[in-house]
């Protein structure tokens, strides 16, 4: 029954979030603000909704480890298994990419969420660096994208996913209800399920982030990337998951210890966090050095995420 109710809880956040991105997109567009804006922020925020509701709700009821471990859970099954299931069904161009500014910054902020941890909690103060820190890397994509489209160049942002000029009102406000409702009420049922789950068979909060939850909000990003894959858009697959740990790393936990201080299992900075570091680090041939994924790296890194899960449940 519980593992009933944690994919329940699963199935409800990914179609809240959904249902909210579509919403809030819609209605951001019909009181004037401008596309780009909406694709940089709103898009980005509402697709890390789940994840944000997961760690703000673990927070609230004491158990920290889940939050924490959703965050590197998730960023780790990004590079390991989101972008090496979809290799395996065909070889991604990355070669034909520019994500070097991108990765550099995705990277400079894992440095900074570790070396945050390192302090032994998340604090209201950490929170303020790491959303600071976030606040710069949207500026950034704002002036970057205003200047590709001043020079007049396409820029994927300029057309959001779920926009509907043709929306009515009410639809509007029926997918913000569904998922402004949704989302608090699958967090919940996925956190209760998931601390029984660990209790039931001796395993901390910790590793339940690290795996069950991780693994369920990070399907949104493989589904993506499978589609991006399979339709030769490898930007679109290696761009989503840049961007996706860059948001889960500055504004989940940033906004998370806003809301609750979020002390850090000492098991992380011994080994999970490296773990993280790690596989964000294997991205660089494929980002600087212009080396495809091809379907013998989708072998490398799905069998490298299978081998960290399984020492994380023994």
């Amino acid at each position: 029954m519980e593992w009933l109710m944690g994919a329940l809880g699963l199935v409800i956040l990914l179609l809240a979030g959904d249902a909210l991105v579509k919403g809030a997109v819609n209605l951001s567009l019909r009181v004037g603000i401008p596309a780009l804006i909406v694709s940089l922020t709103i898009v980005a925020f509402g697709t890390s909704a789940p994840e944000l509701l997961i760690s703000i709700t673990a927070a609230l009821e004491g158990v920290p480890g889940i939050a924490v471990g959703n965050v590197v859970g998730s960023n780790t099954a990004n590079v390991l298994l989101v972008l090496g299931v979809p290799a395996l069904l065909a070889t991604m161009h990355t070669s034909e990419c520019n994500t070097r500014k991108s990765y550099v910054l995705m990277m400079a902020g894992s440095v900074l969420f570790v070396a945050l941890a390192f302090f032994g909690q998340f604090t209201w103060v950490s929170g303020v660096v790491l959303l600071l820190a976030l606040a710069l890397v949207l500026g950034d994509a704002v002036r970057d994208a205003r200047a590709h489209r001043a020079a007049g160049q396409l820029v994927e942002a300029d057309e959001p996913e779920g926009a509907d000029p043709d929306m009515p009102w009410w639809k509007i406000c029926m997918f913000l209800a569904l998922g402004l409702v949704g989302l608090p009420l699958g967090a919940n049922l996925l956190l209760d399920s998931a601390v029984t789950i660990a209790r039931t068979f001796g395993l901390s909060e910790s590793v339940i982030g690290l795996t069950m939850v991780a693994i369920g909000t990070s399907v949104p990003e493989l589904a993506t990337t499978v589609m991006a894959a399979l339709r030769r858009q490898a930007d679109v697959a290696l761009g989503n998951v840049i961007g996706s740990n860059m948001f889960n790393l500055l504004a989940i936990i940033g906004i998370a210890s806003m809301v609750s201080p979020i002390p850090v299992d000492p098991e992380f900075l011994h080994f999970d966090l490296w773990v993280m570091l790690g596989a964000s680090a294997l991205l660089f041939p494929f980002v600087f050095l212009k080396r495809d994924i091809t379907r013998i790296w989708g072998v490398v890194l799905t069998l490298l995420y299978v081998s960290y899960v399984m020492s994380v449940l023994s």
